[in-house]
Formats: structure tokens, sequence, C-alpha cells
């Protein structure tokens, strides 16, 4: 039950609200004392569902304790994520009574700046909570170029693809951890299946993305009948006759092979998976188009 004293220990804010100002000086804080004062409902229940989810939190237990870590992925500015950041810490922090910790990833230089910078939330003269993220941007995680430590470490050279996605060394990273995953598709096919999808959904939809599909579908060959089987299957779900298009398009360009406007027509129109998977073998090894397209006597001209 909430005592007398407990009462009028704040309630005498609510009769004279000046008194805060007063009395803080005398902690060495100097506020100014207030124009004007409104009371405003105690009560904090969401009077409606509201919700609010933290990308992903992990409880990390250690030697030196447990915390628990929220990771959120962030891909630009937005002024009202400190004020959520600070509710999901306060959150966890009162439900699981264990130390938060909140990283924020970003892939954008610009935003890790921002996401870096301290919060004080509450006025100047005393802020009552301070938001410190952690924060991984391009400039925190090194470039892994090389196959073998790439294999060292697959989960950060995949985390250093997704964050060097749009700087020049993002294909030297592709190609390493490319030769890297080889040794683990040996022991567990389906690990490597995963890393290769985070890595894809990490490129979003930047030419580092297109230099993957690319990867997966060249390098990647020595993957048995689970994941061949897997490929398969993806080429007959929507849009993939548009994927193998781009890449049988981004195979063309990387060998050098001249492709004319028609001869573009003809692979982006297509939309039987099946034929252009056929093209982009052939395209592995054909000096012209027309080699891609012969077949049955048919030369490199446009259909009709």
């Amino acid at each position: 039950m909430v005592s007398s004293s407990h009462e009028a220990l704040h309630r005498i804010f609510q009769q004279d609200p000046g008194l805060f100002a007063r009395a803080a000086r005398h902690l060495g804080v100097a506020f100014p004392p207030p124009v004007s004062a409104t009371e405003l409902s105690t009560d904090l229940t969401e009077t409606q569902p509201l919700e609010r989810r933290v990308d992903t939190l992990l409880r990390m237990d250690t030697e030196d304790g447990s915390f628990l870590l929220a990771v959120e992925s962030q891909g630009r500015p937005a002024p009202d994520k400190p004020a959520s950041w600070a509710y999901y810490l306060s959150y966890v922090y009162a439900k699981y009574r264990v130390p938060p910790v909140l990283l924020v990833v970003c892939a954008d230089r610009g935003t890790a700046a921002w996401a870096a910078r301290q919060v004080d939330i509450g006025p100047r003269q005393w802020p009552s909570l301070t938001l410190r993220p952690l924060v991984l941007g391009p400039d925190d995680v090194p470039v892994i170029d090389s196959p073998d430590e790439a294999a060292r470490d697959i989960p950060l050279t995949v985390l250093s693809a997704a964050l060097h996605r749009r700087d020049p060394g993002a294909d030297a990273i592709l190609n390493a951890l490319a030769k890297a995953l080889k040794s683990v598709s040996a022991d567990d096919e389906d690990t490597a299946t995963t890393f290769i999808e985070l890595t894809e959904q990490g490129l979003g939809t930047t030419q580092a993305a297109e230099l993957w599909r690319h990867l997966m579908a060249v390098d990647l060959s020595f993957f048995q009948s689970q994941t061949a089987q897997q490929l398969r299957a993806e080429g007959r779900a929507e849009g993939q006759a548009e994927s193998r298009a781009k890449d049988l398009l981004l195979l063309l360009g990387h060998r050098g092979v001249e492709v004319s406007e028609q001869d573009r027509e003809r692979i982006v129109g297509c939309g039987d998976p099946d034929v252009l998977g056929l093209w982009f073998r052939k395209a592995l090894t054909a000096a012209s188009t027309a080699e891609i397209f012969a077949s049955a006597g048919e030369s490199g001209t446009a259909e009709r």
C-alpha cells in the first residue's frame, strides 16, 4: 500500500510546481522557475494496443556475467528513433532485470555517424537518461578480401560485405566469401546456404547483389543435390525469369561479349527460366550471342 509520506513527497510539487527549481539549487543544478505548469495524467498505461519490436534481442551469458543485446538495423536517420531505443532498453531492463546494450548496425556512413551520437533525454540542466548506442558502420568493420581470412570467420565476412556493399572493395569481399564458402559447404550445406541467403539480403538492390548472384550461379556449382534442387525450385518461383535474365546480361558484360539492343530485348523478354538457364550455361564459354541463341538452327537475331 502506498504510504501517506510517499504521497506527500510528490504531491507537494503539485501544490507548488516552482518548488522544484528552488529545491534543485541545493543539488547544484539550476532550473529556471516555471512560467506555467500543467498537471497531466499519471496513468502511463497504453489506452490502445501499441506494438513495439526491437529487431533482435539476445541474452548473452558470459564468464563476467549476463547482458541483453538489442540489435537494431538502421537504414537512415530517424528523429523518433532515439526515444524508441530508450523505451526498448528501459522495458527489457524492467522485464528481465539484466543490463541491456544497444547495437545499431548501419550500412550508410552518414546514418552511422547520426546513430553514434550520445542522446541526453531530459532538460539540459540535468538529463535523466543518456542513450549511448554502440554503432557498427562501414568504417568499423574491415574489408575482408582474402579467402583464407574469410574462411576463418564467415559471419564477419558476410557482415563486411553488407556494410561495404556500396564501396569499391565490395567485389573483392564477395569473391573471397564465395571461395570461403566452399569449405563450409563440404561439411554443412545447410549452413552455407543460410550464409548465401543472408549475404544476398544484406546486399539489397546494389550492384554488388548482381555480382553475388553471378558468383552463386558460377562459383558455387560445387553444391550437391539439396542445393541444386533448391535452386531449381526457386527457378519456378514468380520473378525468377527476370532474375536469370539479369544474371545472363551481367555475365555477358563480365566476359566482354557484345550484346545488341535486339539481343538484350530478347533476353529480357524471355519468360522461360529453363530457356534462360540454357542460355546462361552457353554464355559461360560462348564468344557471341549467336552461339548462345543457336539451337536447332536459330541465329542471334531477335524473335519476331
